[in-house]
């Protein structure tokens, strides 16, 4: 089955990523249907396999070797609602077992608006289930089709008001750069998602990756996708419209009312160590990273067989490591304070990257507050040009 790494709890000296991990993800692979621009792992219409997703689950749980209490726990996809209540009342079961929640804890869970119904939320909301991230995409009916999503409005008209009546904290995916998308069209998701009072929005442009369908249909000149110029100017509307609406934006991509900043990605972006289950997840503990097989299949067997289910697995050096923390916390508004830097990582950002830092400073894509640096609003816009020079 997986190897799980072992790791001691935390000395009083012991670096950041070396901690007994306090934060957990878990991948549910189902899905109704694969969306055209999707290069997740996912499985569609194979909804037969979920019984035997559970048992290889519980088995890859068990290398554990004993309970693990977390802080956050993140249930993604996949669509992990695609199991019905009773399978849900199961996976439920298998993580209060091996990764019960800490008081106080964060446990977020994805959901497709499509199908989701109230025997589904009741067992999320009886198992603990504080957040939910609904996969929206946008408010308006044309999009959701050319994005192949099988959900309406008129569906999202009835599910957000029932998730935000029933969880603490409700989360929406927005997408822009959609074929045939104008920026009246993202405004006007944009302020959907502002009059429906969610706590969390998070927005994301549309990438075409290699291997999946669009990516195919691209390479034909069948699919047409925003320009540049007009992916930019969506961003900034984002940057604009959401925080004036009460959403602070705290990362690259991600807006929340006060108290409502997804706990569990922070810790990703603080290069923290968390645990990871499931076909095509990844875990970073003791300063191993390890990403298991993404085929469910494959990774099914494996575990069933007692074999590792592990497809990657690498130990950082203390270089890479440091480069990690100072990308990922880059994409944070907070930025990376290099007196917090240098303890957490034992090297000095600026032996580190102090050539690639001023280059940046002097272009006005970042800037020093104190002894942080961070993006500028400029920068957040040529975010992915400055994090790869950074690597």
């Amino acid at each position: 089955m997986s190897a799980v790494p072992r790791v001691a709890e935390r000395g009083p000296n012991a670096p950041r990523w070396a901690e007994t991990p306090r934060a957990a993800y878990v991948h549910v692979p189902f899905c109704a249907r694969r969306c055209g621009y999707c290069d997740f792992t996912v499985v569609a219409g194979q909804d037969h396999l979920i019984a035997e997703y559970l048992r290889a689950l519980r088995r890859e749980l068990r290398a554990l070797d004993q309970q693990r209490t977390v802080d956050t726990l993140y249930v993604g996809g996949g669509t992990p609602t695609q199991l019905n209540a009773s399978q849900l009342q199961q996976l439920m079961h298998l993580l209060h077992t091996w990764l019960p929640l800490a008081p106080g804890g964060e446990f977020t869970v994805e959901a497709n608006p499509q199908g989701l119904d109230h025997s589904r939320l009741d067992v999320l909301l009886q198992s603990g289930v504080n957040r939910i991230s609904l996969g929206v995409q946008s408010f308006v009916n044309r999009e959701l089709a050319w994005l192949e999503r099988d959900h309406t409005i008129e569906d999202l008209d009835a599910v957000i008001p029932m998730v935000r009546r029933m969880f603490d904290s409700v989360s929406l995916d927005l997408m822009f750069g959609v074929g045939g998308q104008s920026l009246t069209d993202w405004t006007h998701s944009l302020q959907s998602a502002l009059r429906s009072e969610v706590d969390h929005v998070s927005t994301y442009g549309l990438t075409i990756e290699k291997g999946t369908n669009f990516w195919s249909r691209q390479r034909r000149g069948d699919l047409q996708v925003a320009s540049d110029e007009l992916q930019r100017a969506m961003y900034a509307a984002a940057m604009d419209r959401l925080p004036a609406g009460g959403l602070t934006q705290y990362e690259i991509s991600s807006f929340a009312r006060p108290q409502h900043t997804s706990r569990h990605n922070q810790v990703y972006w603080s290069g923290d160590s968390y645990w990871g289950f499931g076909p095509g997840a990844a875990r970073y503990v003791a300063g191993w990273r390890e990403t298991n097989h993404r085929s469910t299949s494959t990774w099914i067997k494996r575990i069933t067989n007692g074999e590792s289910a592990v497809a990657d697995r690498e130990c950082l050096s203390i270089a890479d490591r440091a480069r990690e923390r100072l990308v990922l916390g880059l994409r944070t508004c907070r930025g990376v304070c290099s007196r917090e830097f240098e303890r957490e990582t034992g090297c000095v950002l600026t032996d580190l990257a102090g050539k690639e830092i001023e280059q940046h400073v002097g272009q006005g894509w970042l800037e020093r507050c104190g002894s942080r640096i961070r993006l500028t609003r400029a920068g957040r816009f040529v975010a992915d040009t400055v994090i790869r020079d950074m690597l």
